[in-house]
């Protein structure tokens, strides 16, 4: 028998046998729908739930969230009914953020952990954002931007029509990133894996390794051939990382995880803010 997720999850079908529940979280102007691969392809015990924001896909007649504190704060009480099992994060550039942030707000509410957590493609969040800012620019400017990002197809660039409709959720999404401020806190006390792409030139491999803030455990950093999006082009490569990564997650890791998160409210952080 399998249960129909609510909106924030749509057309994920969870299995009441899977072990593992990976909660995978899309990069900016993206949606649930590039992770439908990894649902027919990866272990049959691990179920993907793609985080499908508001403004997009089912959602599109919704207003599209601006801030990542709005985000968090609506997704939290939503993976309410996935919290009986094991679960694990995944995110991409802005997803990493997301991912990263609902699980401070997820420990905070719930003192639940996930076993593992995935950050791909994005610098450490205590590192501040220096690249331009392009929610607020005029409409030509930002399709430039975009068209130089080489992350959206030329042929709906040059759709006037589907760029009025994408426009504002992709505005929304950078300013997500632009505005977030990182406010420090305690790291958390869950294992942690950061990949990256090695022509990515955006975010530098001591960007990447300085997520080890974050996390109590060792942290490994994993680099893939690519750009910025390394899973797509190198999606399977990057499939059986994340398979080898959560096959060493087991359901007591996440035991230890959250006990060991109960006493860390009286740790500081082991690095300075830089």
């Amino acid at each position: 028998m399998t249960t129909r997720s609510q909106s924030w999850f749509a057309k994920t079908e969870v299995q009441p046998t899977a072990k593992l529940q990976l909660f995978c979280f899309p990069y900016a102007g993206g949606g649930a729908y590039i992770f439908n691969s990894w649902k027919s392809r990866l272990a049959p015990d691990i179920t993907v739930l793609p985080i499908q924001l508001p403004g997009r896909e089912a959602r599109s007649i919704e207003a599209p969230m601006e801030t990542l504190q709005d985000i968090v704060q609506s997704l939290v009480p939503a993976m309410a009914p996935y919290m009986h099992k094991p679960f694990a994060f995944f995110g991409h550039s802005m997803g990493a953020l997301i991912a990263f942030e609902t699980a401070r707000q997820l420990y905070s509410k719930t003192g639940k952990l996930p076993v593992h957590i995935i950050v791909s493609g994005k610098s450490a969040p205590h590192i501040p954002y220096s690249k331009k800012r392009l929610h607020d620019l005029a409409d030509d400017s930002f399709t430039e931007e975009l068209r130089l990002m080489q992350g959206t197809p030329e042929e709906v660039l040059q759709n006037a029509e589907l760029m009025q409709i994408i426009m504002p959720r992709l505005r929304a999404d950078f300013k997500v990133c632009e505005t977030y401020v990182y406010q420090p806190g305690n790291p958390l006390a869950c294992p942690m894996t950061v990949l990256g792409g090695t022509k990515d030139f955006e975010v530098s491999t001591d960007s990447l390794r300085a997520w080890q803030q974050h996390t109590m455990s060792p942290m490994d950093v994993r680099m893939f051939e690519g750009n910025h999006f390394f899973i797509h082009e190198q999606e399977q490569e990057v499939m059986s990382a994340v398979e080898d990564i959560l096959s060493a997650s087991s359901p007591m890791a996440h035991t230890a995880a959250a006990h060991t998160a109960c006493n860390a409210s009286t740790l500081q952080p082991r690095f300075r803010q830089s």
